[in-house]
């Protein structure tokens, strides 16, 4: 049995130890947070220092703040603590390894982020993203360990800002937002375009090999020969929106009319029962 230490126990780092018992790894957590013990499953040992969480580990999850000189300050504890050999992987959404890692004095080279897709439970995709000192070791030892625990590991290339899915992420909110701000659409308007649209078969093939299978026997070349002037044109149209106090409550209020009665947990419950079915689908089909 793998003893994983999940340092940080917010909504991620529950998440995460949910994950790790589900597939029979022992789990040690940690938080500073007033009633942290509390939130966890019982299955899970709660430490109050992180250095005791990571001293025994074979894994180490991290799931700080998203603010540098935090991650520095834990990072430093948890790496005096672990044993050389062991991966210290951040959950960080925006932060660079490399940045990370001088928090790391003495193994930068263990250090990397380890970003899910909320929530890690349930979301098969990981982010491996190495940095400037990171070992091939240490990122062989972390995607072997996520595909241990039914995820999906992805490899990153370079360091960017949010990695690659948040990026595509940002992408479309930046349309969206300038739809609503513009008036074309209602936030309504774009959750059903996207759920009831392409969404749905994104789930299944992605957005290019969506567009590739919409070439017919032509394919992506067919696509990219006789529409690229039309998708120039149309991202020559996108917009640039600001997010100004007004737009930003134009959103909020338009959400809100939108969810209507049903309050986070029921919304949570809807999404996760959705992920569920569409997980299951993908595995029947892929038997």
């Amino acid at each position: 049995m793998t003893r994983v230490a999940v340092v940080g126990t917010g909504v991620i780092g529950e998440s995460w130890a949910r994950l790790f018992l589900a597939h029979g790894h022992d789990v040690v957590a940690t938080d500073p947070a007033p009633g942290a013990a509390e939130r966890l499953p019982d299955a899970v040992t709660f430490v109050e220092d992180p250095a005791q969480a990571a001293a025994d580990a074979d894994f180490v999850q991290e799931n700080g703040p998203e603010r540098l000189e935090v991650k520095h300050a834990l990072l430093a504890v948890l790496d005096a603590a672990a044993r050389p050999d062991v991966v210290i992987a951040s959950s960080s959404s925006a932060l660079r390894p490399t940045d990370l890692a001088r928090g790391a004095p003495e193994h930068p080279e263990r250090v990397l982020v380890g970003h899910p897709f909320n929530p890690p439970h349930l979301v098969p995709l990981v982010e491996v993203v190495p940095g400037e000192a990171t070992s091939e070791a240490a990122v062989g030892a972390a995607m072997a360990f996520y595909a241990g625990v039914g995820r999906t590991p992805l490899r990153l290339r370079a360091e960017l800002p949010g990695h690659l899915a948040n990026r595509l992420q940002a992408a479309l909110w930046r349309e969206a937002y300038s739809l609503v701000e513009r008036g074309v659409a209602t936030v309504a308007d774009i959750d059903t375009a996207i759920t009831d649209g392409p969404g749905l078969r994104w789930a299944g093939v992605g957005p290019i090999t969506g567009q590739h299978l919409s070439g017919g026997a032509g394919g992506l070349a067919h696509v990219l020969e006789h529409l690229h002037p039309g998708t120039e044109a149309l991202w020559a149209d996108l917009g640039a929106p600001t997010m100004t106090p007004e737009l930003a409550q134009r959103l909020v209020t338009q959400v809100t009319e939108a969810v209507g009665d049903a309050g986070p947990d029921a919304l949570l419950a809807r999404r996760d029962a959705v992920i569920r079915a569409a997980l299951t689908a993908r595995s029947t089909e892929d038997r």
